[in-house]
């Protein structure tokens, strides 16, 4: 659904005058069809079909289980058990959704994100709990498609990070007709006669469907990896360090089952560092400039220490916020919603973070992962040549910030 709802929004809703606006005709069925034929071309070509060509691997699908350190056992699909007794082990069985335990909840047909994104019809209206990405980027996705969305936060939208995100992007999704509840915790869940009921601070909101995306867990549960002896956090992440090494020597792990962030592409990469380091080799995972990207409209990017994250370490630090009126491409794209924050070490000037809220912000984060990466000054980033109305020039004028008023430069000015 990445692409579609964009393409649908702007139909109805794009800024220029001139060009008419209408109201797109939402098949689902077709577009779900087309989503999984996708999906299928690419796990046959960068999956199935790598795995068949290569001789020295063996697949066996079932559920494996830990005996010890050096066994594993497996039941088989058709009920039939083998064991596995191996030198070294990579775990990687990833996390599954998070349902909280709200009374009634369980005994209702409610959605995780694999049934929103796999039903054929759209729903009227669309309940939805949870402040985070998962809940945000399809919250937004269902509204554009032309459902009615309620979004339930039990704090505040992403919580865990900067909050001026909560606000700009708060503002973003309600002028769309999305309604967010803060702070709003759900007593009781109710379905019948194809309607849900949502209790929660004297209220009840209804809906003919309900998205659960309140956070995901590690799927460890059925391993028995205290068989292995293997370590573990409060919410059975396996722990590991920069070599993907668990507790026990010979056993690795890589992706969201451990305790390290949850995307898909650090589980590449660590999935990667893993079979070279079970191997013989010696490769580290440097997570210390991650970039990570919220696909709502506009979009939430951030690589390295926000403010309220550096003065938790108790770092001195400065901070600069531009809001998008600033940012030429922004003003020629009639689309302002959003800023660029940047986070310096107060005597050096050295940038520690970056927080965009922008369209295509995810585009622009890697310059700043770079640039944090390369350990250079809002000063060196600030006199770099960024091209003229892109919207990566944005962290040139918001570096800029720290020395001088940019609404006093014209539009191209170094």
């Amino acid at each position: 659904m990445l692409g579609v709802w964009p393409a649908a929004h702007m139909q109805a809703a794009h800024p220029f005058d001139g060009v008419s606006r209408c109201r797109p005709v939402i098949r689902r069925d077709r577009l779900l069809e087309q989503q999984r034929a996708r999906v299928t071309e690419l796990r046959g070509a960068k999956y199935e079909k790598i795995l068949q060509d290569n001789p020295a691997i063996r697949l066996i699908k079932g559920w494996a289980r830990f005996e010890d350190a050096g066994t594993l056992r497996i039941e088989r699909p058709d009920g039939s058990r083998q064991s596995l007794v191996v030198d070294r082990i990579l775990v990687a069985t990833g996390a599954r959704p998070v349902i909280p335990a709200i009374p009634g909840l369980a005994d209702t047909p409610y959605w995780t994100s694999t049934e929103a994104l796999e039903t054929r019809t759209l729903p009227r209206h669309l309940l939805v709990l949870g402040g985070a990405v998962v809940a945000l980027e399809l919250a937004q996705a269902f509204r554009r498609l032309g459902s009615e969305v309620t979004l339930l936060a039990r704090s505040t939208l992403l919580s865990k990070e900067d909050p001026a995100f909560d606000k700009g992007l708060g503002a973003a999704l309600e002028a769309e007709e999305i309604r967010i509840k803060r702070h709003c915790v759900p007593e009781r869940v109710t379905h019948a006669a194809g309607r849900f009921r949502v209790e929660a601070a004297g209220e009840v909101m209804e809906g003919d469907a309900l998205l659960v995306a309140t956070g995901r867990r590690p799927n460890t549960q059925r391993l028995a990896l205290e068989r292995a002896g293997l370590a573990t956090g409060r919410h059975g992440h396996i722990l590991v360090d920069n070599r993907m090494r668990t507790s026990v020597d010979n056993i690795y792990a890589a992706g969201d089952c451990t305790d390290q962030p949850p995307y898909v592409y650090v589980a590449a990469a660590a999935g990667t560092r893993a079979a070279v380091n079970m191997t013989g080799g010696d490769v580290t995972l440097d997570l210390s400039t991650l970039p990570a990207v919220v696909f709502t409209d506009p979009q939430v990017a951030m690589v390295g220490l926000s403010e309220r994250a550096a003065k938790a370490q108790r770092r001195a630090v400065v901070t600069r916020c531009l809001p998008l009126e600033n940012v030429p491409r922004a003003l020629a794209s009639f689309d302002t919603r959003g800023f660029i924050k940047l986070v310096a070490e107060a005597d050096s000037g050295r940038l520690l973070g970056a927080q965009i809220l922008a369209p295509e912000g995810g585009e622009v984060i890697q310059s700043a992962a770079l640039a944090i990466r390369n350990r250079m000054t809002v000063d060196d980033l600030a006199g770099q040549l960024f091209p003229y109305l892109t919207m990566v020039e944005g962290l040139k004028l918001c570096a800029q910030t720290f020395t001088r008023d940019v609404t006093q430069l014209s539009c191209c000015a170094g």
